[in-house]
């Protein structure tokens, strides 16, 4: 949970589902260990048909993705240079219903009888995951991406058992601090080079997959926390996991969209 939505191609009009949610989900459905809901809320939109369609035939629990009538679908206008690098405006992001969409009670119902919950940190819905997880046993698994405000994220680290951000080797050692005093896992993805998981204090990396020939890094980094995930819910092993996420981030990067 809880982002679905479509990126769209300004200059084609070419329409590619994804989304933090959708991309994980699309993965972690391929594990046959794994079950698989699906939580969050898209519209009755030619978007929102395009995400359903996308994931039609994969072993994914559709029941909680509301489908809001009027409503407009999340979605993420790209723009391409000369040299068909990506960019984004400052309006290219329209969130629509994912933006406003409120948990029911069937939602908190379900995500509390869950096993392990996979959100961003960025979520509208994560504060209301967040108090949910203080008072059942699910595990939390978080994606903070890019954010630095170390101070704030300090304040709820201890309810969360996975934490994946997204960084640089700068920030290693305040990882490292952290699993001294936590016992959370906390995995840190450094694109080309790889990546640092640190937990009980002690560290471990892993290399990057070769790929000759990268044709788009979106949701390159939702397909490594799913392997990883899947992988350590199946054996607890780190290696083995951080190995498992690298390979399907690097499938990722083969092709475009995020699944």
């Amino acid at each position: 949970m809880t982002c679905m939505c479509v990126d769209v191609f300004d200059d084609t009009g070419e329409i590619r589902p994804g989304g933090e949610a959708l991309n994980f989900a699309a993965i972690a459905s391929k594990y046959n260990h794994i079950s698989v809901d699906l939580l969050g809320a898209i519209g009755d939109d030619d978007y929102g048909k395009a995400i359903l369609r996308s994931i039609e035939n994969k072993p994914i629990n559709k029941e909680f993705i509301h489908i809001i009538s009027g409503s407009a679908t999340a979605n993420h206008r790209i723009y391409l240079t000369e040299k068909g690098d990506r960019y984004f405006k400052d309006d290219s992001w329209n969130g629509g219903i994912h933006d406003t969409y409120l948990l029911s009670d069937s939602d908190k119902n379900r995500i509390a009888s869950a096993d392990v919950i996979f959100i961003t940190f960025d979520s509208p819905n994560f504060d209301d995951v967040l108090e949910l997880r203080k008072s059942c046993r699910f595990q939390l698994a978080v994606d903070f991406n890019v954010l630095r405000d170390f101070k704030k994220i300090e304040t709820i680290v201890p309810y969360i058992d996975f934490f994946f951000i997204s960084g640089e080797k700068s920030i290693l050692l305040q990882f490292q601090k952290w699993s001294e005093r936590y016992d959370n896992i906390f995995n840190i993805t450094l694109a080309e080079n790889g990546s640092v998981t640190y937990y009980m204090g002690k560290e471990y990396r892993v290399d990057a997959v070769p790929v000759n020939n990268v044709i788009d890094t979106t949701g390159c980094g939702d397909s490594y926390h799913a392997g990883f995930l899947c992988s350590y819910l199946r054996d607890c092993d780190i290696i083995n996991a951080m190995n498992e996420g690298s390979r399907v981030a690097s499938k990722t990067l083969s092709h475009i969209g995020g699944f």
